[in-house]
């Protein structure tokens, strides 16, 4: 059994991630900003705890952390603001990650996109622009780390029914591009968080990934 926390417990992958993990035996905590979503948290099986990740202080993120096998980050702004997406997509997600290294959790995996790199491609003038910057700044900070890490990048998300099954390459998706019109269910990104946790990996390394053909825990496992 592994501790592990979810930060964004109140998104939609982490609902559906949550209840995976509890019934694989994890004793999982789910982060929140709002304490009035702290039932929706219980209902997957998570233990909520309402947290302000975005304030400036990596010493009060490393304390809900302290003690835990695996950190997942799973948080986001939304988009549509850009100040608010450098906040939270760029800054507290760096401040969650120094905040695991000083914690001394080893593990930690966070939800990018498919296309995440540094030389993304994506047009300023492009509205995906400020979130694929953040992203890409938070991923580099995350590979410079000295963490077990894994970076999953999935291709546009749907609420479409779980498959359990991907196309998935280790490494970059393609510059500017999130996986030319292909989509992936928030299902199977949870089943993929899950399996990452399963397996305890891959580490140091990029996960990018479709809906597609391959079982995921084969998928990951090649």
């Amino acid at each position: 059994m592994a501790k592990i926390t979810i930060i964004g417990g109140h998104g939609k992958v982490a609902l559906l991630t949550a209840p995976l993990l509890t019934e694989a035996g994890h004793e999982v905590t789910s982060i929140i900003r709002n304490p009035d979503h702290a039932d929706d948290v219980a209902e997957t099986g998570a233990r909520p705890e309402a947290a302000d990740t975005e304030q400036p202080d990596t010493d009060a993120i490393a304390e809900p952390v302290r003690g835990q096998d695996v950190v997942i980050w799973s948080a986001g702004a939304g988009g549509g603001n850009p100040a608010r997406t450098r906040a939270v997509d760029r800054d507290a997600a760096i401040r969650s990650i120094n905040a695991a290294a000083q914690a001394g959790v080893r593990r930690y995996a966070t939800v990018s996109y498919y296309g995440s790199r540094p030389d993304h491609g994506v047009p300023a003038d492009n509205s995906f622009f400020h979130y694929a910057e953040a992203k890409a700044f938070a991923d580099e900070h995350l590979r410079g780390a000295d963490l077990d890490w894994t970076i999953l990048a999935p291709s546009g998300l749907t609420m479409d029914p779980p498959t359990g099954r991907i196309d998935a390459h280790l490494g970059f998706g393609p510059q500017g591009d999130r996986s030319a019109g292909r989509t992936v269910s928030r299902g199977n990104v949870a089943r993929v968080i899950a399996a990452v946790v399963e397996a305890g990996g891959p580490s140091r390394t990029t996960i990018a990934f479709t809906d597609g053909d391959t079982p995921i825990s084969e998928a990951i496992g090649s």
